[in-house]
């Protein structure tokens, strides 16, 4: 079992940035691939971003790719997302996750545990 919780979403004008953070509970943190979605009302949970055990290896989905920047501090059992240039269609509940294994991925079946989730609002 791994526990995740993520944390830094609050409300934000279009144009900020925000950090938010993962941290997981286990102390084999670097067997995992980290990953995160999210997920607006009335629509499909989206992949943003993803990340290697190690952190050489991302992959962004296009809708954010240059604006946010996922990142790892397997010392501190940490996942980051850095986002910049926010808009309001990025308002949503943000879910962090992890999967065993080496292999990256962005389809959220892949991936076994999940946080809580965390509210980003942006207004315009």
């Amino acid at each position: 079992q791994v526990w995740l919780v993520e944390s830094g979403g609050r409300s934000v004008q279009a144009g900020g940035s925000l950090r938010l953070s993962c941290a997981a509970s286990r102390r084999t943190f670097t067997n995992y691939v980290m990953g995160w979605f999210r997920q607006a009302p009335g629509k499909e949970r989206e992949f943003l971003a993803t990340i290697s055990a190690s952190g050489d290896i991302t992959k962004y989905a296009d809708s954010v790719k240059g604006r946010f920047t996922i990142s790892r501090d397997n010392a501190k059992n940490t996942v980051y997302l850095q986002m910049n240039s926010l808009k309001p269609e990025d308002t949503a509940v943000y879910y962090c996750a992890c999967k065993a294994g080496t292999t990256i991925s962005s389809r959220a079946s892949r991936y076994s545990y999940w946080g809580q989730g965390t509210q980003v609002t942006v207004s315009s």
